[in-house]
């Protein structure tokens, strides 16, 4: 976290650092332009009221108003038949509702609100007060009225006791003036007056408010610079019995001191501390902090970083549904015949046209069993000659049984459609995904964040892939690179290689891996041990912050509620997309399964996300355990309905038809969707549009994550064997007191091996402790003395 992002927040960019709309614009300008006129207004009119007076309510008479009769009008108004001079106050709020709807953090909008109220309630009540004259412009009607009617219930002197007691108040709430803190600043005054006008009495003198003062001088056969004085300062201490910490009373403390005054040419003080109250009001320095800087803003790293526009997504021209009436008849006889056949009476029926699949929704007749038609899939199927017949028996919320029949001539469902809609562009989801399409033709979205979990499965080429995809681009086209982290995993090396130009912005990795796409299968291992770190690492951030999610402690921190210095950080989202699940699990397995379990069950509130993705939906894949923990699922065509049970818990998933058709479900209900296409070159325009702007100097770096084995192996290492670079590494981790395996790197300019041996040959020497997790490793050397004196040894062994 960087401390002088501090110093940028004085420009006070708009939210989100887009430019400001149309209308908040004009609106913020006209609030500004009419504080404007209705200030000289009313200095005008103030200047000249007795003048214009007789001119109110005529608009074409000439007026001496600076702004004509609109300006004497609205002094007249505010001022002589309002609040008088408190109107100014008005204009004063004008002006601040047109910074605030152009976005300038010029000022806090409650406490501003607050202390003008205040001031236009009181003022006019004052200065009436003051005048005791109707016809005063100073007062105006409203501050003569409440005088005039509070002066009778309350007399003179109760009437002005309200008014200075309310200013007086507010100034004791407006200022903290707490009784504590004046009776600290008196203590301090009336010390200053006694250091400045000594006592020069031979005896003890005690204040009782505030301290007990011992004085003691030899007037005889000394001079003045012969005297000893003993000061305590405790205002509970008794008179009666008083000794020091070495059971010594003041009368022996007095003798000794008159023997020795004739040596001793110095004045000798004691004190006694004031306990003190160390608990910091963080609230208060936190307000006067976002006072003077504005919110934190995690996004000034890259204030110029431009979102992804939607020129980058191709446009496949009209999408709209073309209604053919000849299909749609023709389905609902055949659909009418078979249940006829089978004695299946129907009451009403009717279509709704999807882009991919139309529904017929029927009533059946009274007396027939719901199992009677759902038995009749395959025959309908069989009649209709359509692949992907299914029959949802009976429709949730609705009381009709529905058939979903795939249309002849679908309709594309493109990305660039669903990102520009308005649904999408006004999301305010935490990590908003659009997934496509339902069969009513309306764009489906989810919050990844509340799923929190997504399980994908699909066979080979049924849209798994382009799912993927289109999950990452509704991410990148909505989120901050400050605010959102991808960790990719990629067995097939080919699937999401594309986004390895967006590392500097969007991309996480451990400090040791230099492809942020991991592919090997150990790398794996460690990446998602390391997001465990990560998980524990933040969890501790948020009980320091005693908070309960990652949206209340970005939201402290982003109100400079938590001090960088104590370890706070903003912290983004991270993601974890895993591609060919099941290959991983075969050639991993438990060292797979265990920490995806973990980061499954805890990782949700720290705002880290698991989309897991396979082919093969299998139970020794997709386990009991996993599905536990992933309450959110999609699946595409699978190839049996054994499958299908494994992913979604019911069939479905193998009567769908292909190419993005997928189903999904969120715990509840059971959803078909047509997922939105991105093609290949739209991914790769849109990833060469972000990697071309600045980003951070390297991708996000995981914690460092060493194994049992490794940790085992560091253990083997040799004391005396040693690094050219281990006397230059072992003052650079004593001098700043991190014992850290990135920072040598960054340091040294060293591989990560390397790095990571000096690391352990600094542990085997006792200059460092051993492994700590996430945190660095303890510097067991306090200061460069004591380093140079043990390398001046080592050296000579």
């Amino acid at each position: 976290m960087k401390d002088n992002n501090t110093n940028t927040q004085e420009n006070n960019l708009p939210a989100g650092g887009k430019p400001l709309s149309k209308s908040r614009i004009f609106f913020g300008s006209l609030f500004i332009i009419v504080s404007i006129v209705m200030l000289f207004s009313f200095i005008s009119y103030l200047m000249n009221w007795k003048a214009d007076q007789s001119q109110v309510g005529g608009w074409f008479d000439k007026s001496s108003n600076i702004f004509g009769s609109v300006g004497n009008g609205l002094g007249h108004i505010f001022i002589f038949g309002g609040i008088g001079i408190a109107a100014f106050f008005v204009a004063f709020l004008c002006f601040v509702f047109g910074s605030l709807i152009l976005k300038k953090k010029w000022f806090r909008l409650w406490k501003t609100l607050g202390n003008s109220l205040f001031f236009i309630l009181w003022l006019p009540i004052f200065t009436a007060a003051i005048t005791r004259d109707k016809n005063h412009v100073l007062n105006g009607n409203y501050g003569y009225q409440m005088m005039d009617y509070l002066n009778p219930i309350i007399g003179t002197a109760g009437l002005w006791l309200a008014i200075l007691s309310s200013i007086a108040l507010y100034f004791i709430l407006e200022l903290n003036l707490r009784p504590s803190i004046i009776k600290s600043k008196l203590n301090n005054i009336n010390d200053n007056i006694k250091s400045v006008f000594p006592d020069s009495e031979d005896e003890f003198e005690a204040d009782p408010s505030t301290s007990l003062r011992v004085t003691e001088t030899e007037s005889s056969g000394s001079t003045q610079d012969n005297k000893s004085k003993l000061e305590i300062q405790n205002p509970e201490l008794e008179l009666e019995t008083i000794t020091t910490p070495n059971n010594t009373s003041f009368e022996n403390f007095k003798k000794k001191s008159s023997q020795n005054s004739d040596s001793d040419d110095f004045e000798f003080e004691f004190k006694i501390a004031d306990a003190k109250d160390d608990w910091e009001d963080t609230s208060t320095k936190s307000g006067d902090l976002v006072e003077q800087f504005g919110l934190y803003d995690h996004k000034l790293d890259l204030p110029n970083f431009q979102m992804p526009p939607i020129d980058l997504l191709k446009d496949y021209g009209n999408e709209e549904i073309a209604i053919n009436k000849d299909e749609l008849e023709e389905n609902k006889n055949k659909i009418v015949e078979v249940l006829k056949n089978f004695n299946v009476g129907i009451a009403q029926i009717k279509a709704t046209i999807g882009p991919t699949v139309t529904l017929y929704e029927i009533i059946p007749e009274a007396g027939i069993r719901v199992s009677s038609i759902k038995r009749l899939q395959d025959d309908i199927a069989l009649n209709l000659s359509a692949l992907g017949i299914r029959i949802i028996a009976p429709m949730p919320g609705k009381g009709t049984i529905g058939i979903e029949v795939p249309r002849k001539n679908p309709t594309m469902v493109s990305m660039r459609s669903v990102i520009a809609s308005q649904k999408f562009q006004n999301a305010e989801m935490d990590l908003p995904v659009v997934f496509g399409k339902t069969i009513s033709n309306e764009i489906f979205m989810a919050d990844l964040a509340k799923m929190p979990h997504l399980l994908m499965a699909g066979a080979t080429g049924q849209g798994k892939s382009v799912g993927i995809n289109a999950i990452l681009t509704s991410l990148l086209y909505k989120k901050h690179p400050s605010e959102l982290k991808f960790v990719m995993v990629d067995p097939k090396k080919v699937e999401l290689s594309l986004y390895s130009k967006i590392e500097r912005h969007y991309l996480a990795k451990l400090p040791d891996v230099e492809d942020p796409i991991i592919t090997d299968t150990h790398k794996v291992i460690n990446t998602l041990n390391s997001l465990c770190l990560e998980m524990d690492a933040r969890y501790d951030l948020l009980k320091n912050a005693f908070c309960r999610n990652i949206k209340e402690y970005n939201q402290k921190f982003s109100e400079r509620k938590l001090n960088p210095e104590n370890g706070h950080r903003y912290l983004p989202y991270i993601v974890l997309v895993m591609d060919e699940f099941a290959d991983l699990i075969m050639t991993a397995g438990k060292e797979i399964e265990l920490p995806i379990a973990r980061l499954a069950q805890l990782a949700r509130a720290i705002g880290i996300h698991l989309v897991v993705a396979t082919q093969r939906p299998s139970v020794n894949v997709i386990t009991g355990m996993i599905k536990a923990n992933f309450p959110a699922r999609a699946a595409f065509r699978v190839i049996s309905s054994i499958d299908s049970r494994t992913i979604l818990d019911s069939t479905g998933a193998d009567q769908l038809i292909g190419k993005g058709d997928m189903l999904y479900f969120n715990g509840n209900e059971l959803l078909r969707l047509q997922c939105a296409f991105v093609d290949s070159p739209e991914v790769e325009r849109i990833a060469e549009f972000i990697g071309e702007q600045r980003g951070y100097s390297s991708a996000f770096i995981l914690p460092e994550y060493v194994s049992e084995d490794s940790a085992s192996a560091s253990k083997m290492i040799d004391p005396n064997e040693r690094d050219t670079y281990f006397d230059e590494a072992a003052r650079i981790v004593v001098s700043t007191q991190q014992g850290s395996t990135s920072m040598l790197q960054r340091q040294l300019k060293l591989g990560f091996n390397r790095a990571g041996r000096i690391m352990d040959q600094l542990e085997a020497n006792g200059i460092v402790g051993g492994f700590n997790g996430a945190k660095p490793r303890d510097v067991l050397i306090s200061d460069i003395n004591s380093l140079e004196k043990m390398l001046e040894e080592l050296r000579r062994n």
